[in-house]
């Protein structure tokens, strides 16, 4: 359905996109509702003079997915058009969380024999110390500056040593084609990150690199269960009963780092003597034009200091660092399989943000779709050049820990702003979630096989339920109760055209921090 919701003497487009029979959740709506309130900020940034004259500036249009819940100022499954100006805080302080596909040639018996030796071996090396990801200055400078791309241009620095003897360059560069932007954001400096980079010529490690972080993030072992488009699963080397891989995580620490300069700067681009936006959101011009000494109260000296270019560089070095995290996250896992199953092949589908801005051009004219918890789902048209020009862009969609994951194929909807769902979605916060049924969650716990840093069954932690306590309210807040019917959800995408089925994934085991 759609809404025209009028905001100060515009008025805007939402479509809405939820299961039949469903209405959207009043809080998300009330969210939905404060967050438009910044067409008052777009006019009054424009009577201050902040935005060029001669650019056309204004709110298109917004779409909202059929995960649309609450989130912390602009709701989970939102998808905004803009022209002229960009918001940054519409995609979220997790900067490229995203996800990441691969295919393997393993087999779900062979993972099944395995198991008891597999997970201990996994918890090892994801939260105990043992991911052996050894980087000097150099590296990290590179992969924050140039992403995926840095990545591989200095390879050599690690000396093969730990994870790096499964990093093989020809495969990588192969590899970055079936990413987003090819994972390589190139930026132009590395604000706040200096004590992160390091010593430019001593290997260290960092306690961020191959972090799975919180909440809904996981390493996932699956098991295809369902081929519905035998054409395209074939393509993309699918098959009943094969084992994928599937990554979800962002940038962590170093987006909220990136998140937080990027509201310093649109907080002092902010024209002073008026009231600040109520809603708390700030916005940010295209590009600042130079040869102006100031903008706002923000003096504006050469092209690299100006706010826009300091936007572009904190956002794309927490993007590189994102597809960088999740690169090194499949490799732990094939580093941990390989040592307790076999070696085995693993190759890339498909890596991409569902919490970015993406530049669009429509009719000769830039526009900027920015998505928070939301994938984009571009058809063959937009695909074109790429491995998918012949069926679409690759949309993955996870359920809730336990429950059933989809591959799509996007169709392109320029009614859904070329997007779709990132998740199930919440239907209970993570506090109610906790009190849930007691009953369903012993179901759950005794079904599928969990990792996470803590292991109950240790014998030094009978006795300790402070810590039992804290474990099972993290997995409790997680478990599919807490979720929306991922079924549901995904059959809205193929009854608005927005992607179409392509396999049903269910979990072997799951990683979680």
């Amino acid at each position: 359905m759609e809404l025209k919701l009028k905001f100060d003497s515009q008025s805007c487009g939402v479509s809405i996109f939820l299961p039949e029979g469903t209405k959207p959740e009043k809080k998300a709506v009330d969210e939905l509702k404060s967050m438009m309130e910044l067409t008052g900020t777009v006019r009054r940034m424009k009577d201050s003079g902040v935005f060029s004259a001669e650019k056309e500036i204004s709110v298109i249009k917004a779409a909202v997915t059929p995960d649309f819940h609450k989130g912390a100022g602009i709701p989970i499954g939102t998808v905004l058009m803009t022209e002229g100006f960009v918001i940054p805080q519409a995609m979220g302080n997790d900067i490229n969380c995203g996800m990441r596909l691969y295919t393997t040639d393993l087999k779900e018996d062979e993972l099944e024999r395995c198991l008891s030796a597999l997970l201990p071996q996994i918890r090892r090396i994801f939260f105990e110390g043992g991911r052996g990801i050894p980087m000097n200055g150099i590296q990290r400078e590179a992969m924050l500056r140039h992403g995926l791309t840095g990545l591989l241009e200095t390879s050599g620095e690690a000396e093969e040593k730990g994870i790096w003897s499964l990093y093989n360059r020809d495969e990588q560069e192969k590899a970055l084609e079936h990413v987003a932007f090819k994972g390589s954001m190139n930026a132009a400096d590395t604000e706040g990150l200096g004590d992160f980079i390091g010593s430019a010529h001593t290997l260290s490690y960092d306690d961020q690199i191959g972090s799975i972080g919180g909440g809904n993030h996981f390493v996932e072992m699956q098991r295809v269960a369902e081929i519905y488009d035998g054409q395209t699963a074939n393509a993309w080397g699918i098959r009943k009963g094969s084992i994928l891989v599937m990554i979800h995580t962002g940038s962590l620490t170093i987006g909220h780092q990136s998140g937080r300069i990027n509201q310093i700067i649109t907080k002092e681009l902010y024209p002073e003597g008026i009231s600040h936006p109520d809603n708390g959101i700030y916005l940010l011009p295209e590009r600042v034009e130079m040869g102006i000494k100031s903008v706002g109260n923000v003096p504006v000296s050469h092209e690299t200091d100006s706010p826009w270019q300091r936007f572009l560089n904190t956002t794309y070095n927490a993007a590189n660092f994102g597809f960088a995290n999740r690169l090194f996250l499949g490799l732990m896992l094939q580093w941990a399989v390989a040592a307790r199953v076999r070696p085995y092949e693993m190759k890339l589908l498909y890596d991409s943000p569902h919490n970015f801005i993406w530049k669009k051009e429509i009719g000769g004219r830039n526009y900027f779709i920015h998505r928070k918890g939301a994938c984009s789902a571009r058809g063959m048209e937009e695909m074109e050049g790429t491995p998918f020009a012949y069926y679409g862009e690759p949309v993955m969609i996870p359920g809730s820990m336990g429950s059933s994951s989809y591959l799509l194929r996007g169709m392109g909807n320029p009614d859904s702003l070329w997007s779709a769902s990132h998740g199930a979605g919440r239907r209970l916060s993570r506090g109610e979630a906790i009190h849930g049924n007691d009953r369903e969650f012993k179901e759950f716990m005794k079904k599928y096989h969990i990792v996470t840093p803590i292991d109950p069954d240790r014998s030094d932690l009978k006795g300790r339920n402070d810590i039992l306590k804290k474990w099972e309210d993290a997995i409790r807040s997680e478990a599919p109760y807490a979720y929306k019917d991922i079924d549901q959800v995904v059959k809205v995408h193929e009854e608005h055209g927005m992607a179409e089925l392509v396999a049903r994934m269910e979990p072997v085991f799951t990683v979680k921090a």
